[in-house]
This record gives structure tokens, C-alpha cells and sequence, in this order.
């Protein structure tokens, strides 16, 4: 059985958008989207450098479009089967897509409301993330909990992202849970907590303004890791998901229990089959980072797909 699943926010790097626009299909794509959403993303994802496609109205609508992009230069004209999707975090929105929730157009509308309404609840909040490497599960979740910090990211192998205000970071930067230690992450706030509620709220007038089908193939919910095959509910739940923890453990759990055997990370790959490869050590792994990968790419679906 195979998953495709697409990156969250940081899998961005300067120029990792040029290889795809060679393809006239794609370049075509990306300079409508950019006119749609008012954001250049063909210079954003070509040229721009480091510092400004980290910041968050830039990053992810670059990384929705990049997964696209790469999933239909992969399947175009080819004959490969899916049974599951799953994206982290902003990649959700291009897992609703490739499952044809929603088309790419509204794609790409819903992830421009969701960065710049996520951007503008940050500004001024005076909070942050940091990410909390090795310990034992529970006793760094409860040493969060005792902060005032929000489990963030709960992403398997160890790793769980811290999220709440400056203050309460640098105090468990200085007292590290037992056995694990902290890295300031370089973000602007403190994504999935309840200082993104504003964020929400915009996000789902935005999403009432989509056409929303059932998707053709499972999405795996970043809430809970559940397989979800309702359109509306999965909607609900990428609208509630921006002041929300993503438990993106209970997603790799959830494709290690249901059989899949091959996941297929979109562009740019690497940062989710890293995690599995940690989590879930059986299952095999492909991450396409250029066109050049597509070919073995679409050997590797052909393997595992439709089991």
C-alpha cells in the first residue's frame, strides 16, 4: 500500500521551485496562482533567498504549490494508485487537493488566507517554538503543561515541538526535561496554540468559499491521525488545525496500522521521510526533491500502490 505525503513549513530551501518550473504546464500554473494570490511565486521560489521564504505568508503557499506541482508532474499520464494522503501541518491543505477535496485553485486561496492570517496573529505576541529533542514522552509533555507551553508538534522519534511565550521557552531552554534538550526554532510565534484563534476565524470564512467534495482517496488528519473520507469534516478539521497540536506521531502510527508499506514524500522531500524512518522503520521510503527523481519515483508507486 502506498501513501503520498506532503512537507509542513521549514522543508523550504532558496531555488527549490526552479527545477519544476521547466515544465511549461507548471510555469503556467505557478505565474496564474501567483496573479490569483497576489504573492510572486515564481521569484519567491526561484531567487529569493533564505530569510524571506522563511517567512510565513511566503513559505506556505511556496510549499503547497510546490507539492502540487511535483505530485502532477509525477502522475500525469500514468497509470499509479494511492490509498492514502497526509501532509504536515500546512501540507494537509496539499493532501485535501492531491485527493481532490478541493482543486488547486482553492488550494492555493485557502493556504494564502492561512499564512498571512497565521503571520498577523503572530506579530506582537511575544512567543515562539523551539523544538525538544530525546526524553521520555510523557515527562516532556508534563514539564510543557507546567510552563504554560503547548505541545506543538508531537512529531515521533523523540522530537516534540514546544510552542507559547518567549519567557516560558527560555526557562525550559535553561531546565531541559530529563534526558532531551532544546533548539530555538526560527519562527515568528507560537503556531498551533490558541494564539492563532484569529487565524482560524479567517480561515473559515475562507473556507465557505470552496467547493468541497469527498476525497477520492483517504487523508489522514494531522488532529488525531484518523482517516477521514468526509470532505466537510476534513475541511473542519485543516480550519481547526492552525491553533491545534499536529500529532503527526499518531499519523505515521496510523499508516504503520492500516498496511502501507511505501510513502512517497512530494517536493520538497525529506523532512517527513526522515521522521518515519525513525518512527517506522519498516516501511519503505522515496522523497522526490527534483524532477530527476520521477522516474524511480513513479517505479517505486507502481511497487506499492494499490494493494
Amino acid at each position: 500500500m502506498l501513501a503520498v505525503l506532503a512537507p509542513g513549513q521549514g522543508a523550504q530551501t532558496p531555488g527549490f521551485l526552479s527545477p519544476w518550473v521547466e515544465d511549461a504546464i507548471s510555469l503556467s500554473l505557478i505565474q496564474t496562482w501567483s496573479e490569483q494570490i497576489d504573492l510572486d511565486l515564481l521569484r519567491l521560489g526561484t531567487t529569493a533567498d533564505a530569510q524571506e521564504i522563511r517567512e510565513t505568508s511566503n513559505a506556505q503557499p511556496l510549499l503547497v504549490a510546490a507539492g502540487l506541482l511535483s505530485y502532477m508532474q509525477l502522475f500525469a499520464g500514468h497509470d499509479l494508485s494511492v490509498d492514502y494522503f497526509a501532509g504536515h501541518s500546512v501540507g494537509e491543505i496539499t493532501a485535501a487537493s492531491l485527493a481532490q477535496t478541493f482543486d488547486g485553485d482553492a488550494a492555493m486561496s485557502l493556504v494564502s488566507v492561512r499564512a498571512r492570517a497565521m503571520s498577523l496573529a503572530a506579530t506582537g505576541s511575544n512567543s515562539g517554538m523551539s523544538a525538544v529533542l530525546g526524553g521520555e514522552r510523557d515527562l516532556v509533555v508534563a514539564a510543557l503543561t507546567s510552563l504554560g507551553l503547548t505541545p506543538a508538534n508531537e512529531n515521533g522519534g523523540g522530537q516534540i515541538v514546544a510552542a507559547g511565550s518567549l519567557d516560558a521557552l527560555a526557562t525550559l531552554a535553561e531546565n531541559p526535561p530529563a534526558g532531551s534538550r532544546v533548539r530555538p526554532l526560527q519562527v515568528s510565534g507560537a503556531f498551533h496554540t490558541s494564539v492563532m484563534l484569529p487565524a482560524v476565524t479567517k480561515l473559515a470564512d475562507a473556507a465557505r468559499e470552496i467547493a468541497v467534495n469527498n476525497p477520492d482517496v483517504p487523508v489522514l488528519s494531522n488532529r488525531d491521525g484518523e482517516i477521514i473520507t468526509n470532505g466537510d469534516e476534513l475541511v473542519a478539521r485543516i480550519v481547526g488545525q492552525v491553533a491545534g497540536p499536529v500529532r503527526w506521531d499518531l499519523c505515521m502510527d496510523t499508516l504503520a496500522k492500516n498496511g502501507v508499506t511505501g510513502v512517497i514524500e512530494v517536493a520538497p522531500g525529506g523532512t517527513l521521510t526522515g521522521l518515519i524512518k525513525r518512527a517506522q522503520p519498516l516501511i519503505e521510503l522515496f522523497a522526490i526533491k527534483s524532477p530527476d527523481d520521477l522516474i524511480d519515483a513513479r517505479e517505486f508507486a507502481r511497487i506499492h500502490g494499490g494493494k
